[in-house]
């Protein structure tokens, strides 16, 4: 524990900077834990100066929270609830599926310019519109369920229980006109010349969207934990970059280049990805290493989730509240803490570099993730590790194939046919794998799991965590 408080007083950056973070999840829940934060901060410092900085950081990102969250839930909705009405709405997103029918988000046109969870029953004939088209409804407002708050941390105010629905032909304008087209165009490219059911998994490894999935897929990925891989992360974006730099150098970019080119990249695929709390966090995140990277110093990546975390939480204080945000941010830590040691050790037993960093990688991810997925979604995957071993060598070079695919796309979506063709067998290697681990006696395991389960969990990672790092000191 010294040696950890001796670590962050050696970083004022690192220090100051969390202190914002804590400001920002404490905000919303207590003034009084705020203020016994900041003590707390203003004691950790072990200076009075920065001991200041990093209570008034973290009592401004409380005040900051409170203020943004008000804003937020501002609503003119209220007076309307349990009345029917007819509006315009942007589609924000492809219907889900559901039992009884499907959802999407959706924000009302005109003055209200609100957000709202539509639902579709299964008699409501829903237009085949793309994601930014503006389409008509009539239906009644109410309040959200118990099973809708994800749609409250998207910021929906209300469901519109819809009883029709029509394509008016028109689509948002603005900057988001751009990406909805640039979205459309790598759409079309990722399904040219496949089946639907791998073109469906290539568009949710590429893009995050799995609506289009059969379920039975779906819960084949999600009983063999391999559901990670149909969100858009981390992995999107460093295999973005990792595709992207060389390229870029190649073509004779120098380092303002490439640096800025890699920022636009990232800036463009966050939103075409659905921007939601995860691919926040992984873009922040790829874009401070990059430029820590490109800029000859040594990446922090410890200040670059820091950064993340704190930005996403200054866009919306309820990320944190979001299964999403905490998975994204507990793998990476995970593997931070504890892959490195296992990556050591099995080197050191004589297994090659490319299989020991898998095997520490999904190791990591599989461990630090489990509390949580047990809180949750009340289920364990028992065969997570072997599944994503298996599945490790097909994801890369199905996310690279896919990226140029969509990026040609842009151009003329004929042009990706190649890369889909040759993605094809990957695709299928990848939904075998997900089917036969899921078709495993006791693949998943029902679990009840509640807060202090979860924190005795974690208290555990970390002990091992620290044993692992004071191992690797001697």
């Amino acid at each position: 524990m010294s040696a950890a408080l001796g670590e962050l007083r050696r970083h004022p950056r690192h220090l100051v900077l969390a202190a914002l973070v804590a400001g920002l999840v404490a905000g919303p829940l207590e003034a009084r834990l705020a203020l016994l934060l900041a003590v707390a901060a203003f004691a950790l410092a072990g200076r009075p100066a920065l001991g200041a900085l990093a209570a008034a950081a973290l009592l401004a990102g409380a005040l900051g929270a409170h203020a943004r969250l008000a804003a937020l839930d501002r609503t003119e909705l209220g007076a309307l609830l349990g009345r029917t009405v007819q509006a315009r709405v942007v589609v924000l997103e492809q219907p889900r599926p559901l039992r009884y029918g499907a959802s999407a988000l959706a924000r009302l046109q005109g003055g209200l310019g609100e957000r709202v969870l539509l639902r579709i029953g299964a008699a409501v004939r829903w237009p085949a519109v793309a994601t930014g088209a503006i389409v008509r409804v009539r239906g009644r407002l109410r309040r959200l369920g118990p099973f809708e708050s994800y749609a409250a941390l998207r910021g929906a105010h209300a469901a519109l229980s819809l009883d029709a629905a029509a394509a008016t032909g028109a689509s948002r304008g603005g900057p988001w006109r751009i990406v909805d087209l640039a979205r459309g165009r790598a759409e079309a490219a990722l399904r040219r010349g496949l089946p639907p059911a791998p073109a469906a998994l290539l568009r949710g490894m590429v893009l995050g969207q799995d609506e289009a999935l059969d379920p039975r897929m779906r819960e084949a990925f999600r009983v063999a934990g391999l559901s990670h891989l149909l969100a858009a992360s981390g992995q999107n974006v460093a295999l973005l970059l990792a595709l992207a730099l060389p390229a870029l150098a190649w073509l004779g970019a120098g380092l303002q280049g490439r640096l800025l080119g890699a920022l636009a990249l990232i800036a463009l695929y966050v939103p075409l990805a659905g921007a939601g709390p995860s691919i926040q966090r992984a873009g922040v995140m790829g874009g401070a290493t990059t430029v820590a990277a490109l800029a000859g110093r040594p990446a922090s990546r410890w200040y670059a989730l820091l950064l993340a975390a704190a930005a996403t939480l200054l866009l919306n204080p309820r990320a944190d509240a979001d299964p999403g945000w905490q998975l994204s941010f507990a793998a990476v830590v995970a593997i931070a803490l504890l892959a490195p040691a296992w990556r050591a050790r099995l080197r050191a037993r004589g297994l090659p570099e490319p299989a020991a960093d898998a095997v520490a990688v999904s190791a990591a991810a599989t461990l630090g993730t489990a509390p949580l997925i047990a809180l949750h979604f009340s289920q364990l995957s028992l065969v997570a590790l072997p599944a994503n071993l298996l599945a490790a060598p097909a994801v890369a070079p199905i996310m690279w194939l896919g990226l140029l695919a969509a990026a040609l796309g842009q151009v003329s979506p004929a042009l990706a046919l190649p890369l889909d063709l040759l993605a094809a067998p990957l695709l299928g290697y990848l939904g075998g794998v997900a089917h036969v681990a899921a078709g495993l006696p006791h693949a998943s395991v029902r679990v009840a799991v509640g807060l202090p389960a979860l924190a005795a969990a974690y208290g555990c990672l970390a002990l091992l965590a620290a044993r692992l790092h004071r191992r690797r000191a001697i």
